[in-house]
């Protein structure tokens, strides 16, 4: 236990002098797979807005759940070619009017790509993300680590672990399930195109955030992709709003950089 305490100390500390470093910059939601973080950073200078939309494929008690629309604006925090970092800030809109009352969210990640520490290191990043505004409503506090690695012809390999909020990341039961693991595959679809790109990402957890996602990227141009998807929730009945319910989902998301 002490030794937890002193690892999630030690990342609090590293998020906080982010956010310390980075309170004068216009900010954004973290880069992301199709549902988890990725270890991509977005460069200095540069500003990425994301238009994410979750519509629900299906009906649970004869009710559809409001879909999630998620606008994001994310900017490159340190202009170092090795140690990497961004900020940002999410406009969340949910269907709840609670919710949507207080719809503001940060996130802010740091840390090395691949091969920045030494040839064939893995790229290593602990991140925040879901920091609300509203004590005990929208401060979900996601604290994750990841790492990843790039492995010729078979693509890109992510494995982390996440927790947050014990009395906010709930199951249906209204029984904490705030941790979990963090996993994806992502590839450049090179023999068909460099433009695009195929992502299978999952997140562990009984939670509204628990879930397996697919989906595909088409780069329209060097500033401009579109990622569509398939989002299959870990538990249909997890507990995230006044609905009570956890449809899958179909996802749509527009990435445009600056």
């Amino acid at each position: 236990m002490k030794k937890k305490s002193f690892i999630m100390k030690g990342i609090m500390a590293t998020i906080g002098l982010i956010f310390l470093i980075g309170s004068e910059i216009s900010n954004a939601t973290p880069s992301t797979q199709i549902w988890i973080p990725s270890t991509d950073f977005q460069k200095w200078k540069s500003l990425h807005l994301g238009i994410d939309n979750y519509l629900r494929s299906s009906t649970i008690n004869g009710v559809r759940g409001a879909g999630i629309t998620d606008i994001g604006l994310t900017t490159g925090l340190l202009p170092f070619s090795k140690l990497q970092g961004e900020i940002g800030v999410d406009y969340l809109y949910m269907g709840d009017n609670v919710y949507d009352s207080h719809p503001i969210y940060f996130n802010a990640k740091i840390g090395f790509g691949e091969d920045a520490l030494f040839k064939f290191s893995p790229a290593i990043v602990v991140g925040a993300y879901n920091f609300g505004l509203k004590k005990s409503l929208t401060d979900y506090n996601i604290l994750y680590g990841e790492i990843a690695r790039t492995i010729p012809v078979l693509g890109r390999i992510t494995v982390g672990y996440y927790t947050g909020n014990e009395k906010l990341l709930l199951d249906e039961n209204l029984k904490k399930s705030s941790n979990g693991i963090l996993v994806s595959w992502d590839r450049t679809m090179s023999e068909i195109s460099d433009k695009l790109w195929m992502a299978v990402d999952y997140q562990g957890g009984k939670n509204y955030l628990g879930a397996l996602n697919i989906g595909a990227s088409w780069s329209f141009s060097k500033n401009v992709s579109v990622i569509v998807g398939y989002d299959i929730y870990n538990n249909s009945k997890a507990y995230y709003n006044s609905f009570n319910q956890n449809a899958n989902s179909f996802t749509a998301q527009l990435d445009i950089n600056f």
